[in-house]
């Protein structure tokens, strides 16, 4: 038997219908990639980077997978183009973006795989949904829990 890592999962949306598109990837997350997940709420947030675009929708889901990093942001990318994403340009609108923010309390780099994310400890949309179901997280590298990092922000 494999084993099942705690893992968490960033989702926004700014284009469409972003309830509905969010929606889609929380019941596909659900089926294919994450058991006994937990989604936080959503809240709406500002464009970070380019700030001429419409607001986003965020969330975090944190499950448990037995997939590995590069599979599991191989299926991310293949579900965001399913979900009609489209290449536009770096933090352009979209329509929904799926992240790999942390992969239980290890650090992963190869494979053209980062986790943690490099960027998500100055996130605000990334930091407060995921204190909502997993505050007690620690990043593996600044040996911070996700609520300490939020509270430095």
């Amino acid at each position: 038997m494999k084993q099942k890592i705690r893992v968490a999962v960033a989702l926004g949306s700014n284009l469409g219908e972003r309830e509905k598109v969010m929606g889609q990837a929380v019941e596909r997350l659900k089926e294919d990639l994450l058991e006994e997940s937990r989604l936080s709420s959503m809240i709406e947030t500002e464009p970070w980077g380019i700030k001429d675009q419409p607001k986003f929708l965020n969330a975090v889901m944190v499950g448990w997978s037995e997939w590995k990093p590069p599979a599991i942001l191989n299926y991310l990318k293949s579900l965001e183009r399913e979900l009609g994403r489209t290449q536009t340009y770096l933090n352009g609108p979209r329509v929904i973006d799926l992240d790999l923010i942390c992969y239980g309390e290890l650090v992963w780099d190869s494979e053209g795989v980062q986790v943690p994310h490099p960027r998500m400890f100055n996130r605000d949309f990334v930091l407060r949904p995921l204190c909502e179901i997993w505050p007690n997280w620690t990043h593996p590298i600044l040996k911070k829990t996700a609520s300490e990092l939020l509270s430095a922000l």
